[in-house]
C-alpha cells in the first residue's frame, strides 16, 4: 500500500520548477488544446482571408471562379466535399508545432516583464501593456516560420495533386534541388512545405508577412491588458492566481470566460485588417524566372500564358521572369488590396475569425488557469509533504 506522505514524481517536479516553468506548461497545454479544438475555424478563415489573391492560373484551375468561399458554412461545405475531414483539419501540425513554443514563450516572457516593469512603472496597465509587446514580439519571431508553413497549408486545396502542371523537370533528388511542381500549391505535409519551401525560394519566404504580424502586436497589447482588468474585476484574482479559499467556483470560471470573451471580441474588432494582410504575404510565393503565373504573382503577360495562349516573343518573356511579387510590403499589400477589392476585403472572414478567434481564446484561457491552478496544488501538496516528512524523521 502507497504511504499517502510519499512524494510523487510530480509533487518532487514541482517543489523545485520556477514560475516560469509553470507558465511556459501552462501556456503551451492551452496553445494546443486551443489549437486542436478550434482547428477547422481557422482553416475556413485562412480560405477565406486568402481567396483574393488567386492569381489567373489559380481561377482556372478553379474554373474560372475568381470566388468560390462564402461565409463561415458555405465555405465548410466547399472544404467538406472537395477534402472531407483531412481539410477541415489541414495545417493541424504546424499548429501544434507553433502554438506549443508561442503560447510557452508568451506567457513566460510576459509574466516576467511584468515582474521587471514593475519594478520601474506602478501603473498596472502600463505594465501589462508593454508586457504584451516584448512578449508577443518574442514569441513572433521565434515561430514566424511555422504560422507561414501552417498558412500555405491551410490556403492550398487538396484537389490540386489531380491538376499536374510541370514547372520544372525532374532533377536530383538532393535536399537543395528545386521541386517539381504539381500545381501552384503542392505541399503534402508539413515537413514538405518546409524542405521545397527552403529550396525553391530560400530561407526568407520563412519570414514572409513579419512585419504585419509585428504590427499585430497591437492586438495582443489590447488583449491582455484588458483581460487582466476583466479578470481582477470579475473574480478579483489576477491572471494565473487560483480563486480565494471559499469562493465560489462556478462564480470564478465564469468571470474567466466573460474575461476571455469581451476581451478577445475588442482586440479582433479593432486589429483584424493586418490579419487579411499578413494572409496575403504570406500565401505569396517567391518569385522564381518562370513562375510569374503563380500565386500572388501579376501582370497581363502572366494571365495570357496561364490561358494558353500564343508564344511570346524573348523580350516579353524576359520581361515577365523579371516581374515581382503582385504584394510588397505592408503599405503596397494595404494599396494594392484597397484599389482593387476595396475597403471590405480588409475584413473578408471577419464573422468567421471571431467564431474562431473568441473560442480559440477562451479555450487558451481556460486552460491556462486550470493548468496553473492544478500546478500550484500540486506545488502546495508537495511542500505539505515535504514538511511533514522534515517534522517525522523517521518517516
Amino acid at each position: 500500500m502507497l504511504d499517502p506522505n510519499r512524494l510523487t514524481l510530480v509533487e518532487r517536479w514541482a517543489i523545485n520548477a520556477s514560475d516560469s516553468q509553470f507558465n511556459a506548461l501552462s501556456g503551451a497545454i492551452g496553445g494546443f488544446t486551443s489549437g486542436v479544438v478550434t482547428c477547422p475555424l481557422d482553416v475556413i478563415k485562412t480560405k477565406l482571408q486568402a481567396q483574393g489573391g488567386f492569381s489567373a492560373a489559380e481561377k482556372g484551375l478553379r474554373g474560372g471562379q475568381a470566388k468560390v468561399y462564402e461565409g463561415l458554412l458555405g465555405t465548410g461545405r466547399v472544404i467538406w466535399k472537395e477534402e472531407g475531414l483531412r481539410g477541415m483539419y489541414r495545417g493541424l501540425g504546424p499548429i501544434i508545432l507553433g502554438y506549443l513554443p508561442t503560447w510557452a514563450v508568451w506567457f513566460t516572457i510576459y509574466n516576467k516583464s511584468k515582474i521587471w516593469l514593475g519594478q520601474y512603472q506602478q501603473n498596472s496597465f502600463v505594465v501589462n501593456f508593454w508586457s504584451s509587446i516584448i512578449a508577443g514580439a518574442s514569441s513572433t519571431i521565434a515561430t514566424n516560420p511555422i504560422w507561414v508553413i501552417k498558412t500555405r497549408l491551410m490556403s492550398q486545396s487538396g484537389r490540386h495533386s489531380r491538376q499536374k502542371i510541370f514547372l520544372h523537370p525532374k532533377g536530383s533528388n538532393t535536399p537543395t534541388s528545386r521541386p517539381t511542381l504539381h500545381a501552384p500549391w503542392h505541399y503534402r505535409s508539413t515537413l514538405d512545405a518546409a524542405r521545397k519551401m527552403y529550396s525553391s525560394e530560400g530561407i526568407l519566404s520563412f519570414y514572409s508577412g513579419l512585419t504585419p504580424a509585428l504590427l499585430g502586436l497591437t492586438h495582443v497589447a489590447v488583449q491582455f491588458p484588458a483581460y487582466e482588468y476583466l479578470k481582477l474585476k470579475f473574480t478579483g484574482r489576477a491572471m494565473g492566481v487560483a480563486p480565494i479559499a471559499g469562493q465560489d467556483e462556478k462564480a470564478h470560471w465564469f468571470g474567466i470566460l466573460s474575461a476571455s470573451i469581451l476581451s478577445k471580441i475588442l482586440a479582433s474588432s479593432a486589429t483584424y485588417p493586418h490579419e487579411v494582410i499578413r494572409t496575403r504575404l504570406q500565401t505569396q510565393r517567391r518569385p522564381i524566372p518562370g513562375q510569374e503565373y503563380m500565386q500572388g504573382l501579376g501582370g497581363a503577360a502572366a494571365e495570357q500564358g496561364s490561358q494558353g495562349g500564343p508564344s511570346q516573343p524573348q523580350e516579353q518573356v524576359q520581361k515577365q521572369q523579371r516581374q515581382t511579387p503582385k504584394y510588397r510590403g505592408v503599405v503596397m499589400t494595404f494599396r494594392t488590396i484597397l484599389h482593387e477589392e476595396g475597403w471590405r476585403a480588409f475584413y473578408a472572414g471577419m464573422g468567421t475569425n471571431m467564431m474562431r478567434a473568441v473560442p480559440a481564446a477562451t479555450v487558451t484561457m481556460l486552460t491556462y488557469e486550470y493548468a496553473m491552478r492544478q500546478l500550484n496544488q500540486t506545488r502546495a501538496r508537495g511542500q505539505e509533504k515535504l514538511q511533514y516528512q522534515l517534522e517525522h524523521p523517521n518517516f
